[in-house]
């Protein structure tokens, strides 16, 4: 059963909708005001257009090296979904908490807030670094100008806690993503006359078809990495556009894919050998029109985590929770960001289940909040005179 103020946070939280195309400066500066009211300074790190921001406080010694408490704001759309429940409102029933964004991630947000006011009035001797982002749903991108004023600054974190939602597991390892958009530009003419046209739709299919045999391929010989559900990368097609008539050959098609790798594949690598497969359908279509193209462009990606089981952060955070194994998940966070391009060590370990995130009635229960406020009052505990 999760605390009073907990609740409260999470209510006031759940009521704004950050949905990743919306601004995320209402819940900023909810979250300002509420920090400020505990004497707890904070910074926001804007996004170009300033419509959007990251944020960053520490809470306790200001010239040394502490623990990063990390989540995002943002949240996937509820588009589509079949919701029996206000997605925007909190709703408590039989200790599940349901709204968008509960399980991912504004709960592990909730209960850090609801122990600002212990960490104030404890005597840390190791500072408690919160860190906050924007836009992690569509590809880890906020957090990057976050990471690069941290690249700056004097002193970086010691260590970093990604709160996604693991059920409290301390989790050492996720998978890269490679994600991209390809347009194939044919030549249109009357179907009647095929031949005499390039049919884009054709040519996006030839190279969706060869994705499809990666994946097979990677399904089948590998390479592979214990620890996962599902041990070796991953290539997706998630969306196909193209043609405007039956009887007109289509001149253009657009695809998008993703490849999810483990760590002993290079993503980059495997885009390359798709580009020269595209190299070759490219000459072949030319043949007919010089106009013909194909372009691959990469529209997200970011590095996948992979801690070691025997570092330093792993037995730290392992001794603030009741479970006894590291593991892996299936879902990226930023994690990788913060440990190969910021050089923090990092693990992820947070409340509730990505089996409830991203999903109609998307809930928390209350008993992982627990869990939650347990782990963080340990972590206070350890960090204090």
């Amino acid at each position: 059963m999760s605390n009073t103020l907990t609740v409260e946070i999470l209510r006031a939280l759940i009521g704004f909708d950050t949905t990743s195309a919306n601004s995320n400066l209402a819940l900023m500066e909810y979250v300002l005001g509420f920090l400020r009211t505990h004497g707890v300074d904070s910074q926001l790190v804007f996004n170009a257009e300033e419509n959007k921001a990251n944020l960053y406080a520490t809470i306790g010694p200001q010239d040394r090296a502490g623990v990063m408490l990390s989540g995002h704001t943002d949240t996937v759309p509820v588009t589509g979904q079949q919701w029996l429940r206000e997605p925007y409102a909190l709703t408590e029933e039989d200790d599940h908490y349901y709204g968008r964004g509960t399980s991912d991630m504004k709960g592990f947000l909730a209960v850090v807030l609801a122990a600002v006011p212990e960490m104030v009035k404890r005597s840390l001797h190791t500072p408690i670094h919160l860190a906050f982002s924007f836009d992690e749903e569509i590809g880890c991108v906020g957090v990057r100008r976050l990471i690069d004023m941290l690249r700056e600054h004097p002193l970086k974190p010691a260590i970093c806690i990604i709160g996604e939602p693991t059920t409290m597991q301390v989790v050492t390892a996720h998978k890269g993503k490679l994600a991209a958009r390809v347009t194939v530009q044919g030549k249109e003419c009357h179907s009647g006359m095929a031949p005499m046209g390039v049919n884009a739709v054709n040519y996006a299919a030839r190279l969706i078809n060869w994705l499809e045999q990666l994946a097979f391929q990677k399904r089948e010989q590998g390479p592979f990495e214990a620890g996962y559900d599902i041990p070796y990368s991953t290539v997706h097609t998630g969306t196909v556009a193209g043609g405007t008539a039956l009887n007109i050959v289509p001149n253009h098609c657009s695809f998008l894919f993703e490849i999810r790798n483990i760590a002993a594949d290079d993503p980059h690598q495997l885009l390359a050998e798709f580009r020269a497969y595209a190299e070759t359908l490219v000459a072949e279509m030319q043949q007919v029109s010089e106009d013909c193209a194909i372009t691959i462009d990469i529209t997200t990606e970011y590095p996948g985590l992979s801690t070691a089981d025997d570092e330093a952060v792993v037995a730290f955070v392992r001794s603030l929770t009741d479970e006894s194994e590291p593991g892996s998940i299936n879902f990226g966070t930023e994690g990788g960001l913060f440990s190969q391009v910021l050089g923090v060590p990092t693990v992820v370990c947070g409340p509730g289940s990505m089996d409830q995130g991203h999903k109609p009635d998307e809930y928390i229960l209350g008993s992982e909040l627990g869990k939650c406020e347990l782990f963080v009052q340990r972590l206070i505990d350890r960090l204090s005179d």
